[in-house]
């Protein structure tokens, strides 16, 4: 039976080559309308799909970055970043957990490799993504009996759009930074891991970026 998935962020960079890559592996790929951060609307739809259907895997990659002195970043920026790289992934597990415990299916947080560490200018970013990794493992410790599985993963500086509205982006140095592609391939082997894998960092062979 073909398994029923739900990615956000599908439409660029990581989002996109996970997707892909279920699709190409037989899974049907959901595509919510809703945007991340409308919350009401979120739920509507949602609860609209899981009178259809029930989902086997949730995987939260929608996500923004700011990187600036603390002080300098707007209100509206704040809340942005919290809503979409927290609050939704955590809406989202809330709304498909009963779902997801029937067909012991499995929920993947993609975050960052700054959830694992502290950078400068990076408080805002880091908070959201290391709260959303440790919502995950705590997470799983609740769940693991029903069958649910949840992973967290960490992924080092992957060159995609992400970059694009930011003061830094990738080095052209291919040992530097990750592929988007690798990283879905990597998705793929968890989910058909027999086991659990809770917690998974990916990082690239040396460090280096270019200031724009």
């Amino acid at each position: 039976m073909m398994k029923n998935c739900i990615v956000t962020g599908y439409s660029s960079g990581i989002g996109l080559a996970i997707s892909n890559i279920l699709a190409l592996n037989g899974y049907n790929i959901i595509k919510l309308n809703s945007r991340v951060e409308d919350t009401k609307s979120l739920e509507i739809e949602v609860k609209n799909i899981l009178k259809e259907q029930d989902i086997d895997i949730l995987i939260n990659c929608a996500g923004v970055g700011v990187f600036e002195p603390h002080e300098e970043i707007s209100v509206s920026k704040i809340k942005e970043l919290i809503d979409v790289n927290l609050t939704a992934p955590i809406i989202l597990s809330n709304l498909l957990l009963r779902s997801l415990k029937k067909t012991q299916g499995h929920i993947i947080n993609i975050t960052s490799i700054e959830a694992t560490k502290h950078s400068k200018f990076s408080a805002l970013y880091t908070a959201t993504k290391s709260g959303l990794r440790d919502f995950g493992l705590c997470l799983f410790e609740e769940v693991r009996k029903s069958g649910v599985r949840v992973t967290s993963i960490n992924p080092d500086i992957t060159k995609t759009d992400f970059f694009d509205k930011l003061k830094f982006e990738p080095s052209d140095k291919e040992d530097t930074y990750l592929k988007a592609e690798s990283i879905a391939k990597a998705v793929l082997d968890i989910i058909n891991f027999d086991g659990v894998i809770t917690d998974f960092t990916v990082r690239a062979q040396k460090f280096e970026i270019r200031r724009k």
